[in-house]
């Protein structure tokens, strides 16, 4: 049935976008989010601000000196029901198979390297192949694409199937926004970040064209 609003604007949903590599290459594996978060949080902190100083004026020079930008970290619950898929059953077999698991199993790959496998050495030793992990976007409408580091996972299943299938369940997640300190420079993730500082930075500039007026003439200067 058509919407009775049809000038009414596209409702966007919040994804993470895991890339195998730091760069471009396969089809990376999108997780939409079923229902986007009621809430947010994010909490900016400076990124190991200089020891404090022996004497008042090497204060004065390093009281504005940081080591770069502020570290972000961002936490927020996911919420997962298969309600909707369980009432179609022919649109949706695997959800009727396995329920939540598929879902919950591309969260949580996340926080895995990508081909992880162990190699026999010699004799009886176990050689472990270590990789990195994977390139992660968070993605939260037009003017937040960033590269994360997933720090903490949480979930909460809730309800069941007849086969012990999880069928509603809650995800707490949380991550670090990854700077152009830790990416390389020719990266992916690099390219994403600097074009959220940007974003950033214009934003703030509309903020101080409608607000200036209001103080400047309150400055003692």
């Amino acid at each position: 049935m058509p919407s009775e609003f049809p000038r009414s604007p596209k409702f966007l949903k919040g994804a993470l976008v895991s890339f195998p590599s730091q760069f471009l290459g396969p089809v990376p594996n999108v997780i939409v989010f079923q229902y986007n978060p009621d809430q947010l949080s994010r909490t900016l902190s400076y990124r190991n601000p200089p020891p404090q100083p022996r004497n008042a004026g090497a204060a004065r020079e390093d009281v504005h000196r940081v080591e770069g930008p502020p570290v972000e970290t961002i936490s927020l619950t996911i919420a997962l029901d298969a309600a909707d898929q369980l009432a179609e059953p022919a649109k949706h077999p695997h959800t009727v198979q396995l329920g939540l698991h598929p879902a919950l199993a591309a969260l949580e790959m996340l926080l895995y390297p990508p081909g992880t496998q162990q190699l026999p050495g010699p004799a009886t030793t176990i050689e472990v192949t270590r990789y990195d992990l994977p390139l992660t976007l968070f993605v939260w409408g037009k003017s937040r694409v960033v590269p994360v580091h997933l720090t903490t996972f949480s979930v909460t299943e809730q309800a069941f199937d007849q086969q012990l299938n999880p069928i509603r369940a809650k995800v707490e997640l949380g991550m670090r926004v990854l700077t152009d300190m830790e990416l390389l420079q020719t990266s992916l993730g690099r390219n994403v970040y600097l074009a959220y500082q940007t974003q950033k930075e214009v934003l703030a500039r509309l903020n101080l064209v409608s607000s200036a007026e209001q103080v400047l003439g309150l400055l003692p200067f």
